[in-house]
C-alpha cells in the first residue's frame, strides 16, 4: 500500500500535456497608444516594417486595372502603385484593410469623395488604389495634421508630381540628408530613400488613436 500511493504522488506530480491544437485566433493587431513627441507608435512600427518588407519584393510599378477579390484584394505582390505600399503595409502591419475601409465609406458618402472618374457608385477594385480617394478617407476620420506638425515615423504624406500626379508616401524611421526616409513606389517598385520633400507636399496624416479608431470601425 505505501508503494502505491508513492506511485501515485508520482503521477499527481507530473505536468498535464496538454494536447496541441492549431492557434485559429486571429493576429494580435499592435497596441494603440498615443505617440510621444518624436516617438512613433506601436501601429507605426507595425506599419514601417511591413512597408520596408516589399522593398525588393514589389519590384515593378503598374497602374493596370485589375478585378480584385473583396475585401483583401491585392494585385500581385511583385507590382503595384503608390497606394499600393501604403494598403499592403496597414494589412500587414496594423491588420486594417483599406480596401474595405474605403468602399464601406464610399457607399454611405459617395457624394463626399473625388468624382474625376465617372463613377456613379463605389468600385472596390480601384477606388483604394486612388491617392485622392485615400487623402479624402484619412481626412474624414481625422488623421490630417496641420502643415507645421513634425513628421512622425509611420505618418502617411502626400505629394503632387509633375503632371499633377497625386503621390502617397510612408515616413521611414530612417534618416537622409533632408529628412526622414520614404517607402514608397514612384516608379520602380518600392523603395526606401531620401525623397520625402522632393515634389510638393499636399498632405500629412497619422494613424494613431481615434483615427485609427475609426478606420477599423469600418473594417469590420
Amino acid at each position: 500500500m505505501r508503494g502505491a500511493g508513492l506511485a501515485l504522488a508520482v503521477l499527481l506530480a507530473l505536468p498535464v500535456v496538454a494536447e496541441a491544437r492549431p492557434d485559429t485566433r486571429p493576429p494580435a493587431r499592435p497596441e494603440v497608444r498615443a505617440s510621444a513627441p518624436g516617438q512613433a507608435s506601436a501601429v507605426a512600427e507595425a506599419v514601417i516594417g511591413a512597408a520596408r518588407a516589399q522593398v525588393g519584393q514589389t519590384v515593378t510599378y503598374d497602374p493596370a486595372y485589375l478585378r480584385l477579390a473583396f475585401p483583401g484584394g491585392d494585385p500581385p505582390r511583385d507590382r503595384g502603385v503608390c497606394t499600393d505600399v501604403v494598403i499592403r503595409a496597414l494589412r500587414d502591419g496594423a491588420g486594417l484593410d483599406l480596401q474595405r475601409a474605403v468602399n464601406r465609406d464610399m457607399a454611405g458618402n459617395f457624394a463626399s469623395y473625388p468624382q474625376s472618374w465617372g463613377l456613379k457608385r463605389p468600385d472596390s477594385n480601384i477606388d483604394h488604389r486612388r491617392v485622392p480617394n485615400l487623402q479624402k478617407l484619412l481626412t474624414r476620420v481625422g488623421a490630417k495634421l496641420p502643415e507645421d506638425v513634425a513628421f512622425l515615423p509611420g505618418d502617411l504624406v502626400t505629394s503632387m508630381l509633375p503632371g499633377n500626379l497625386p503621390h502617397i508616401m510612408v515616413v521611414s524611421d530612417r534618416a537622409g540628408r533632408a529628412g526622414p526616409l520614404v517607402i514608397h513606389n514612384i516608379g520602380a517598385g518600392a523603395r526606401e530613400e531620401d525623397a520625402l520633400r522632393r515634389y510638393p507636399l499636399t498632405g500629412h496624416y497619422r494613424l494613431d488613436g481615434p483615427a485609427l479608431a475609426k478606420l477599423r470601425a469600418l473594417d469590420r
